[in-house]
């Protein structure tokens, strides 16, 4: 063995390369998890859409392994040792793609026909449409008023839900990798989906199609709660907004009206009914603003309310830059006090 051979055997036996090479499979292996994963499947669908896709990785590993196998023994051995070098072509080169992808194919058919089954009557009805950069989210239930949202998603364990997705500018494309699968929002035109959810948690949603400058900052939060949680919240949501309970809650509505937020914003109990920017009826409960670009807290309220064109520029929401300190500041927790 000569020199460099053995100072390549000694840097493979170093103990830290062992260790490196578990901490990157750790790392490798944390980023199946999370609030946005196709590999933390939460939804009949998003199981289905896993078991694929574990079905195409194992499988062309498989392959990949075998390939590499034969093309060794074939350049290792002399040609004339090579058996059936005709079947070899014929098997492994046309019958074996053409066997193995018609199957593949058949089960993806068979997989999109099942995920875009619709049920002919869900028992809960969301509409949601995508504007630059935000989503605007309607719930419909049978002999109730719609109830409308913004930037989150809030689903029952077990019940069948009907999306129904478009887009009021630009194309769209609706992503909740843990519940299901992606579909596009195309202007003048309705897709849907239907989900069903199988486990309570936060997720995350994100918009998969570049909308503009902005697209990034274009997601949103799944809550799946429980079904009599889930009930118990549409009542709650139904409730007209609480009173403010210190001079800084009243200070903060007023300035809320006397800016004009209004003329944009609704606000369910209050002279608030705009329909150009999101609802605001219950944002304070909303695990992040801006449609997924900030957590919700009065500190970042305030930022958004003053700066928005700078944290997320070109989106429709002026800055408002002009408001004094303690103006802003009561503003931003009338606003978080909106639960």
């Amino acid at each position: 063995m000569n020199r460099a051979n053995r100072r390549t055997e000694r840097a493979f036996l170093r103990p830290g390369l062992p260790i490196a090479a578990l901490a990157l499979s750790g790392f490798a292996l944390a980023g199946c998890e999370g609030r946005q994963s196709a590999l933390d499947a939460a939804g009949v669908s998003a199981r289905e859409i896993l078991a694929t896709t574990w079905i195409l990785f194992i499988g062309a590993g498989v392959i990949f392994v075998l390939v590499m196998a034969l093309a060794l023994y074939a350049a290792l051995i002399r040609p004339e040792r090579f058996p059936g070098r005709r079947a070899w072509v014929i098997g492994g080169g046309i019958l074996f793609p053409l066997v193995t992808l018609t199957a593949l194919q058949l089960h993806e058919f068979a997989l999109a026909r099942r995920l875009a089954t619709l049920t002919p009557e869900p028992e809960l009805v969301v509409e949601v449409t995508g504007y630059m950069w935000w989503w605007d989210v309607r719930y419909h239930v049978e002999g109730q008023e719609p109830l409308r949202g913004a930037n989150e998603l809030v689903l029952p364990v077990g019940r069948q839900v009907e999306l129904r997705v478009a887009s009021a500018d630009v194309i769209h494309s609706f992503w909740a990798p843990s519940l299901a699968g992606k579909i596009d929002m195309i202007p003048g035109h309705v897709n849907r989906l239907p989900i069903v959810a199988q486990r309570p948690g936060l997720y995350r949603g994100q918009c998969a199609e570049f909308c503009g400058a902005q697209h990034a900052l274009m997601a949103f939060d799944i809550r799946v709660l429980p079904a009599d949680e889930f009930d118990d919240w549409m009542t709650a949501q139904r409730r007209p907004a609480p009173e403010p309970v210190t001079p800084q809650l009243a200070r903060g509505r007023d300035a809320f009206f006397s800016f004009g937020c209004q003329s944009c914003h609704a606000v369910r109990g209050t002279e608030a009914a705009g329909l150009v920017g999101p609802d605001l009826s219950r944002v304070g409960a909303r695990p992040s603003l801006a449609a997924g670009t900030l957590p919700t807290r009065v500190e970042t309220l305030a930022a958004w309310i003053q700066g928005a064109q700078h944290i997320k520029p070109e989106n429709r929401m002026p800055s408002f830059d002009v408001m004094d300190g303690e103006t802003l500041d009561a503003m931003a927790a009338w606003l978080e006090s909106l639960k």
